[in-house]
């Protein structure tokens, strides 16, 4: 079957960066922000065990920032009413004075453009942990923003994560088309190349390229960034008609 949707993964592929080290800062700057009106590290833990329990869920009638609430209500001392508010003004006002911490260059944007100009279909696969307004500051970093894609994956209207095959199906289920209609692009092994086990032809981008080892996935096609941007120009190797 011709492939005509491209799924490209944001961090470490659209958007040039380190993911590890970009997680860290966040959640420094997240810590900085709260001050001492909680217990920082307290506050910290419980953020990244709700993220985990994101990850961990298989429940598809709850939306992943359904299960980040009721985990944080659940294991919070704090009135969510109280937190909120400074998680949402964090991402209002300190999210996007990170930037510094990626890389962002000219090819995301040349890349996107170069597929549509070949006919394909574009969406940002990007892991939904976070919420829409994180996701659309770092689209904005690379000079691109949200209507410029027929689906960005944002956590509150996402019900599963990365690598749950699950995330890639509900991707498809949206666009309305099979799996086998689509190229996943990405830079992680584990999350990324797992699109595979649904059928899905795979680019795995090197640059920033993350693998922890096991479990190894079908990788179609591999190569940097700029010989992704000259792959699907010339529409040849996973993207070829």
């Amino acid at each position: 079957m011709t492939v005509n949707t491209i799924l490209f993964d944001l961090d470490g592929t659209l958007l040039e960066m380190q993911t590890e080290p970009f997680v860290k800062s966040y959640l420094v700057e997240v810590g900085r922000h709260v001050g001492d009106q909680y217990d920082t590290q307290k506050l910290l833990s419980l953020i990244w065990d709700a993220t985990k329990a994101m990850i961990m869920s298989d429940e598809p009638d709850k939306t992943n920032e359904q299960v980040f609430i009721e985990y944080f209500k659940a294991h919070s001392d704090w009135p969510r009413e109280e937190v909120w508010p400074l998680f949402d003004s964090f991402y209002r006002d300190v999210f996007p004075t990170l930037s510094h911490l990626t890389y962002p260059s000219p090819w995301a944007k040349q890349i996107v453009e170069a597929a549509k100009q070949q006919g394909f279909r574009v969406a940002v696969a990007t892991n939904p942990v976070f919420p829409r307004e994180a996701i659309h500051h770092r689209l904005a970093w690379i000079g691109m923003s949200a209507n410029e894609f027929e689906l960005v994956t944002v956590y509150e209207e996402s019900h599963f994560t990365k690598p749950n095959p699950g995330y890639f199906a509900e991707i498809c289920q949206k666009l309305g088309v099979e799996p086998t209609d689509c190229v996943m692009v990405g830079n992680h092994m584990q999350e990324d190349m797992v699109a595979s086990k649904l059928g899905m032809k795979t680019f795995l981008v090197t640059n920033w390229m993350e693998d922890r080892g096991e479990p190894q996935y079908q990788v179609d096609q591999r190569g940097t960034i700029e010989e992704l941007h000259k792959a699907i120009t010339e529409k040849s190797g996973v993207f070829a008609g």
